[in-house]
């Protein structure tokens, strides 16, 4: 009797860790949930994870892919990896729209996401990062050179 329970115990056991709650798909709550989720799982170098919070398209998957490819240094993974978020402004374009400007503590450097809301999911258009201009929200300062006099 006691072994039948054990075995009984142990396949259990087995089903539950195959019904990992962590393998189903990760959803956000709102706009800046979809932003932290996709910036933290990127500085803990989980490109996977990031990607469930990812608007998906081929150019999105490309870039990701070449963010992959960049090869850091033990200090700069960890220096990531402990890193916080810092967001410095939240620009709501409309009811499905965000822009998003943060940082993180370890590189300081201001970048820009936008989050757009696709069938009821917060997802980030990580295309984004790279085709906005100068990481900011605000109009370029006109050069008194371009001026018309």
């Amino acid at each position: 009797m006691k072994k039948i329970l054990t075995l009984l115990s142990f396949l259990f056991f087995c089903l539950v860790a195959c019904n990992n709650p962590g393998k189903q798909a990760l959803k956000s709550e709102n706009d800046l949930d979809a932003v932290r989720n996709f910036i933290q799982a990127a500085l803990y170098g989980k490109y996977d994870e990031a990607r469930n919070y990812m608007l998906p398209d081929s150019i999105n998957e490309e870039r990701m892919r070449l963010i992959e490819r960049v090869k850091l240094s033990p200090d700069e993974k960890r220096g990531l990896a402990t890193a916080s978020i810092n967001i410095h402004n939240v620009n709501p374009v409309n009811d499905s729209t965000t822009i998003v400007i943060y940082s993180n503590s370890f590189k300081n450097d201001r970048d820009t996401l936008k989050v757009v809301r696709v069938k009821g999911q917060w997802l980030v258009d990580f295309n984004y990062l790279f085709e906005h201009d100068n990481d900011t929200l605000m109009k370029k300062p006109v050069n008194k050179t371009d001026s018309i006099k």
